[in-house]
């Protein structure tokens, strides 16, 4: 790379330029623009979320001061607040949800053979949602609670180094289990979810799709036994049986057998029942599978922490999508090059580097690794140590 291109000039040389051109011309993003197309928008808000902006007036203050560079940086066109204010109500959100779908595509196969904790060949994804509180008079289209609004992010995370694979932004009305009428099941992997999808009509679509998925059962499930299998309860596990569903409308929506694991979770004195489709895995696997499902709280607790998505810069839904989805391109691109570069250091790390350091002019790798390690004792690396990746 250029040694006398600022860093952020290097950082944007990551972007698959054609497949971001393709996005645009899909919505006709840039149909009658002249000054401020939709790569200097989508320029203007990464460069929000790695230097952690407050406001459109933080963001056209800083990046008015650097005027020399912008061009050199990738954003030709003036930067005003009302220019991108406009810009983010009014152009398709759905030109960046593609986008970061195609960086999330580049994202997965580099951390193909990355450990997560158990060493299984079959793709693992966790499934959960976040809800993001908003003010209701400021945000009405956000339906939630009567005095109160609300945003969804309903996230599918390849538990392989926590790319999100599926995102889909609703109002807060809008039920955890809807999601898994839009998710693209993927025969052979494994979907491990709470016990707020426990919907039997939509599992047995998992289980006619060649899949897996491992649930919790709620209190009110009724199930019969057929039969039981020895485990070892030194290890936490309390039983490992094969049930039906005993319910008439239940066994209707599920009549195939399930896997019922009763597991005693010692460190917080708390049974837990699971329910899966699988019966190859060891019953003790099938639990530590279900643990793992933390990585996806800990994924929303840490975008919420590190990336501009709890305040927004607008207010309509247009404003807000765009937002978040250009927060998660960012995400993703940080994680490309973090694996291509080889980089040792943490997620966290990279970031923090990269804020103050987007208008230098040095290698990207020198900036990145000029750093002790032995230093990265930051109470955010001790939390959250999953994202080390």
């Amino acid at each position: 790379m250029n040694k006398d291109a600022t860093v952020f000039s290097q950082l944007i040389k990551f972007l698959p330029e054609y497949q971001f051109k393709k996005c645009v011309q899909r919505y006709k993003g840039n149909y009658r623009v002249r000054a401020f197309t939709c790569m200097d928008q989508f320029l203007t808000m990464s460069f929000a979320q790695l230097t952690y902006r407050e406001s459109l007036r933080d963001i056209e203050v800083c990046l008015n001061s650097q005027k020399n560079k912008l061009y050199h940086m990738g954003i030709k066109g003036n930067i005003s607040r009302s220019t991108l204010a406009y810009t983010n109500e009014n152009r398709d959100w759905r030109i960046y949800a593609d986008f970061a779908q195609v960086l999330i595509n580049i994202a997965r196969p580099l951390y193909l053979k990355e450990s997560f904790g158990v060493e299984l060949d079959n793709i693992v994804y966790a499934l959960d949602s976040s809800t993001i509180d908003l003010c209701l008079s400021v945000f009405p289209w956000a339906k939630f609670r009567k005095r109160k609004a609300a945003i969804k992010l309903h996230t599918l995370l390849d538990l392989r180094g926590n790319i999100p694979v599926f995102i889909s932004i609703t109002d807060g009305k809008v039920h955890d289990v809807n999601v898994l009428d839009d998710l693209i099941i993927e025969p052979g992997s494994i979907y491990i979810m709470d016990r707020g999808y426990l919907d039997f009509t939509r599992l047995n679509n998992i289980n006619l799709s060649s899949a897996f998925f491992v649930t919790r059962a709620k209190k009110n499930t009724q199930l019969r036994r057929l039969y039981s299998r020895t485990v070892d309860k030194s290890t936490g596990l309390r039983c490992d049986q094969t049930v039906v569903l005993t319910i008439k409308k239940s066994a209707k929506e599920y009549p195939e057998k399930l896997r019922r694991i009763k597991y005693y979770d010692s460190e917080n004195k708390k049974q837990l029942i699971f329910l899966t489709n699988n019966f190859i895995l060891s019953a003790l696997t099938i639990a530590h599978l279900y643990k793992c499902r933390w990585q996806v709280e800990l994924f929303f607790k840490w975008i919420k922490q590190h990336l501009r998505i709890k305040a927004f810069y607008g207010t309509s839904e247009n404003a807000v999508k765009t937002q978040i989805w250009i927060a998660i391109s960012t995400y993703v691109l940080v994680a490309i090059i973090k694996k291509q570069l080889r980089l040792g250091i943490s997620f966290y790390t990279i970031l923090q580097i990269l804020s103050v350091n987007l208008f230098e002019r040095s290698p990207i790798l020198q900036v990145l690794s000029d750093i002790n390690e032995q230093n990265e004792t930051t109470n955010h690396d001790i939390q959250l140590n999953l994202f080390d990746f």
